[in-house]
């Protein structure tokens, strides 16, 4: 009876100890995924609400492959990937006759279109829990994003607590009149680029309320072109630029350079 009594005993010492050990373990897996995701660099995109431009009203909206291409280098580097836009309302796209490159059929038919239009507006977004900033080009952001002072404060802030700010063709436009702490601009003594005088004159002169190129180097940007309609982009610190939108994609592969130097 006493060896009866001692192995049940022993038998229910030992499930107790199994099943601990059981939850134990499943705790431990589940904080090592929550340690995991935290460590995943959190990327905002903030995009424009236009939909037309100039005197003709010219139709325009995001321009596909500068959203589309960096989205997919975002991905392919397994970053949290979220959008914002100035009001809250479905944004807009332009170039969908290039819909047959693999990266933008992909956005367009994938979460990345689908997640666009559930933008967020950007006052309801805290922006500081994110590791970088992305403004993507299109002749919209030429119409709301100049003087936006929402949007000026966002890259004021996010640039002067050393996360990455990027942007690329039009999206520069969001750096204007940006000013720092210090009370100078923040383009001022850096090296960047953006769609250059020399392009515009062949695309949409017409439309435009001011040349971009011009624009920032009164600011006192030090910038780069490099031939026109060619991948072009520059690192200056925090802050990635590029000059059109075949140099999304470098754009993109400069800032994800910083993002994983900075794990280290």
């Amino acid at each position: 009876m006493k060896k009866l009594m001692i192995a049940t005993l022993a038998l229910a010492f030992f499930s107790s100890y199994g099943q601990n050990k059981k939850e134990n373990t499943v705790v431990k897996e589940k904080t090592t995924l929550k340690n995991e995701t935290k460590m995943n660099k959190r990327i905002l995109i903030i995009v424009s609400n236009a939909n037309a431009i100039g005197p003709n009203n010219r139709r325009t909206g995001t321009f596909l492959p500068e959203v589309a291409h960096p989205y997919a280098e975002f991905e392919k580097a397994n970053y949290q990937i979220d959008f914002a836009s100035l009001t809250g309302d479905t944004p807009y796209l332009d170039a969908l006759n290039l819909a047959n490159d693999p990266d933008n059929l992909a956005f367009l038919t994938g979460k990345g279109w689908e997640a666009m239009q559930k933008a967020v507006k950007l006052s309801n977004v805290e922006v500081s829990k994110y590791d970088a900033i992305f403004v993507p080009g299109g002749l919209a952001p030429m119409v709301d994003m100049p003087e936006n002072k929402l949007l000026k404060k966002v890259i004021k802030e996010t640039y002067e607590r050393n996360a990455v700010v990027g942007a690329v063709c039009h999206g520069p436009v969001s750096l204007l009149n940006v000013k720092l702490s210090n009370g100078s601009y923040l383009v001022n003594g850096k090296n960047i680029t953006s769609f250059t005088d020399e392009e515009e004159r062949g695309y949409a002169i017409a439309d435009v309320p001011f040349l971009l190129e011009s624009a920032l180097t009164k600011q006192g940007a030090k910038f780069h072109a490099a031939a026109i309609w060619s991948d072009h982009s520059i690192a200056d610190g925090n802050l990635v630029t590029g000059q059109n939108p075949a140099s999304a994609k470098g754009v993109a592969e400069k800032m994800i350079v910083i993002l994983e130097a900075a794990k280290k």
